[in-house]
């Protein structure tokens, strides 16, 4: 069953306002419905659309056990997309997106292999045998490396798609994406290109209010679709 989104919710995160009309991008036009004191207003019923398609991509991707990579690096965005890939247990990129990601995939799957390492061989005690200068510089590259991958150590190989706030801060992960056939799940503001995205959320990317409504709705169809992964594989393991 489908979830449904309210426009009352979307009005009230202020889903609605674009950029200035003269910042805009001629291709989001059908997602627009008026200019209002020189700022775009989107249409909200084409936002509910968007958004309900997106709902029902991420439940069904998630319910085959594929994965997707939750993408907020934008100071507004950071925190929100941490907490909720985390309530679905979906990887995220909060901080910055390392060029190759999705490309040289490779590359990131050794950093992250290093940093499981690191942190099992620290948990052991086996770190008890340096120094205290060696174990700070020990600690201090696992702290680095938490920043740059930490959010992608559950990540066995690439995404089935990636789920973006802001198309134009994330314009290398939505290339790599596009590079790699990965499908793209977007919140697409006024100011953006839209014919990038395969579901697009025509909505503010800047509002912290619409940011949390729709990363949450996004968080809460991963984690259904997640769940009802695991209970299926589980009730399969049963019965063999």
């Amino acid at each position: 069953m489908a979830t449904k989104v309210s426009l009352k919710d979307l009005l009230e995160a202020g889903a609605h306002f674009g950029h200035q009309s003269r910042r805009w991008n001629p291709k989001m036009k059908g997602y627009l419905f008026e200019v209002r004191d020189g700022i775009h207003i989107f249409d909200l019923a084409k936002t509910k659309e968007g958004l309900e398609k997106a709902i029902d991509f991420v439940k069904e991707t998630t319910a085959k056990g594929e994965k997707i990579i939750f993408v907020g690096t934008k100071r507004q965005a950071q925190a929100i997309i941490k907490e909720e890939a985390k309530k679905a247990s979906m990887p995220f990129v909060d901080l910055r997106w390392l060029g190759g990601t999705i490309t040289n995939w490779g590359q990131i799957k050794k950093r992250i292999d290093r940093l499981l390492k690191m942190r099992e061989e620290r948990e052991k005690g086996e770190y008890k045998k340096y120094t205290k200068k060696e174990q700070l510089l020990l600690d201090r590259e696992i702290d680095r490396l938490e920043r740059k991958v930490g959010g992608l150590v559950d990540l066995e190989g690439l995404p089935e798609a990636i789920f973006v706030v802001d198309t134009k801060t994330e314009e290398t992960a939505i290339r790599e994406a596009n590079q790699k056939g990965i499908k793209i799940v977007a919140i697409v503001d006024s100011n953006s290109d839209p014919d990038l995205i395969d579901y697009v959320i025509p909505a503010n990317d800047d509002a912290v209010g619409t940011i949390k409504l729709i990363v949450s709705l996004i968080g809460e169809a991963a984690k259904k679709g997640r769940e009802a992964f695991e209970k299926k594989a589980k009730k399969e393991k049963k019965n063999d």
